[in-house]
């Protein structure tokens, strides 16, 4: 398995496809590169090289006690774009994903970032605080880990229904995807997985996204149960300087995957448009 070594001794596996310029997936919360598959083989087909790693404590990527924070979340990608030796990547990220995009973006810089994408992005700050009223208090993050602890395989289970908008009247179900889904999960370390609650709900992006200066798509669908719209997608667009916002009705958080064809040919569409404004 290709994977490379972080400073700190951690071991981060990646999956790198096909050639051309090349896009980075970053995943959500508590999942893999593997989340990435719809994406990875459609825009393989269509001429780009496509990335996607396991963050450390997820999926094939060591199961560390420290670290499971967006600093060195951004710093291990940061690593991996640094050994492969990536030029202007364009960089999606999808929940937790999109947070890892944009601390990697706030602490790295952009010199080898083309674009950047956000998708069901948890940035700017998920918590309600004074000066984010529209945020969730803590007590909904306190109950997450609650079940967590208490049993992590039943709470992976339950947790697809609101995720891929399951739970809502006439949804057709795919236990196929609920059952990837929690595969993908138990994959990863409890200790990470347990911290990284934490780090997608307490962590604040707002100077983050305020670095932003590549061409910035941010994708959400108003009827996220898991990271809503309001807190996330309609602030972030208003800190990222020139971003395009798409906002798909009754989406739910998982439509990377139950709304694949949408959101790939939006996302080459966007790509397309800021290749031909950048020649």
């Amino acid at each position: 398995m290709p994977t490379i070594t972080t400073k700190d001794g951690t071991q981060i596996y990646y999956k790198d496809w096909g050639k051309g310029q090349p896009i980075v997936f970053s995943h959500g919360w508590p999942l893999t590169a593997d989340d990435w598959d719809g994406q990875m083989l459609f825009f393989g087909q269509h001429g780009f090289r496509v990335i996607a790693h396991d963050r450390r404590g997820h999926g094939r990527s060591t199961q560390t006690w420290d670290g499971n924070e967006m600093d060195t979340y951004a710093d291990d990608l940061a690593a991996l774009t640094e050994k492969l030796d990536l030029k202007k990547a364009i960089h999606v990220g999808h929940s937790t994903g999109g947070g890892e995009v944009a601390r990697y973006i706030g602490r790295h810089g952009s010199k080898r970032v083309g674009m950047a994408v956000l998708i069901s992005a948890v940035p700017p700050l998920m918590l309600k605080t004074e000066k984010n009223p529209a945020g969730a208090p803590m007590s909904v993050f306190d109950g997450l880990r609650a079940a967590y602890v208490e049993n992590r395989p039943q709470f992976y289970r339950d947790i697809t229904l609101p995720f891929y908008g399951y739970n809502r009247p006439g949804a057709k179900i795919s236990e196929g995807i609920r059952e990837h889904w929690w595969l993908q999960g138990m994959m990863g370390g409890m200790k990470a997985g347990y911290d990284c609650i934490k780090a997608f709900s307490e962590t604040d992006f707002t100077e983050d996204l305020k670095r932003f200066d590549v061409p910035t798509l941010i994708l959400h669908g108003d009827d996220d149960q898991i990271v809503p719209i309001g807190a996330a997608a309609l602030q972030s667009a208003k800190l990222v300087k020139g971003a395009t916002l798409k906002v798909y009705p009754g989406f739910p958080h998982g439509m990377p995957t139950t709304n694949a064809d949408q959101i790939n040919a939006d996302l080459l569409a966007f790509i397309q448009k800021s290749q031909q404004a950048a020649a």
